[in-house]
């Protein structure tokens, strides 16, 4: 299998570089807000392009994928809600192991089911150590996943979580506030969990502006998703990847 996404996202990581993601939920787009997203995207210099969401009830995934693929050369990257969204015409897929909760369904179960159709796709298979953190209000990740999220003030649970996956042989840290948080991830929580990793740390939820974008990242972040703020008003994408792009990380592996 490929590993040309990841493969750049270590590389960035070590040359002290962040990453900007936008997050489309194809619940949420149509073929002219893909098209002004992804011009926007393309314009803003953004790094990679994530699909999916808790819930995906409509039924044109890869319709998204091809088209996101038509219109850019940005790479695609799949973040699933469950084992049935999955697109052969994307890049990559982050294969989500919910490592905050204790739900074995979403720690390993439903890999178990989606491993042979996930390993025939094709796609560059990332595996991730995905961690809820609370936000301050219910998110469709936590109803769905029936898990407590990480409260916010437990910066040494976040982090002694996150070392546990990296020695699993986890390649990336995702750090979720979730859709719609009122609080995202503290900078203080992405610092303590960001000194003692090596592998790339991706953060997301209730990022609304590119000072928070650019907070997270001063903190240790390699990756920033967004995706709510920017489906609310899609001038951020400039702002936000102007700020997370004018970052030089301090704790990057190289600096150490």
């Amino acid at each position: 299998m490929n590993q040309n996404i990841y493969e750049a996202l270590q590389s960035k990581k070590y040359s002290r570089q962040k990453s900007f993601a936008v997050l489309i939920d194809p619940d949420k787009v149509n073929a002219q807000k893909i098209d002004a997203l992804t011009g926007l995207a393309v314009e803003a210099g953004v790094d990679l392009l994530l699909v999916g969401g808790s819930l995906v009830i409509s039924n044109h995934l890869d319709e998204v994928v091809q088209r996101i693929k038509k219109n850019c050369n940005i790479p695609v990257i799949l973040f699933p809600g469950t084992p049935s969204q999955v697109s052969k015409y994307a890049d990559g897929l982050l294969y989500l192991s919910l490592i905050s909760g204790r739900n074995p369904e979403l720690l390993i179960g439903q890999h178990v089911i989606s491993a042979p159709f996930v390993k025939k796709s094709g796609l560059e298979i990332i595996s991730t150590g995905y961690m809820v953190i609370d936000g301050g209000a219910p998110t469709t990740v936590s109803y769905i996943s029936n898990a407590t999220p990480i409260p916010a003030d437990k910066n040494e649970i976040a982090m002694c979580t996150a070392m546990a996956a990296e020695m699993l042989g986890m390649k990336l840290i995702y750090m979720d506030a979730g859709s719609g948080a009122r609080q995202p991830v503290h900078e203080d929580m992405i610092a303590a969990v960001a000194a003692q990793i090596e592998i790339p740390l991706v953060v997301g939820g209730g990022i609304k502006d590119p000072e928070k974008a650019y907070l997270n990242c001063k903190a240790g972040a390699d990756l920033i998703v967004v995706g709510n703020a920017i489906e609310k008003d899609h001038g951020l994408i400039r702002e936000m990847g102007a700020a997370i792009h004018s970052v030089t990380d301090p704790l990057a592996v190289g600096g150490r």
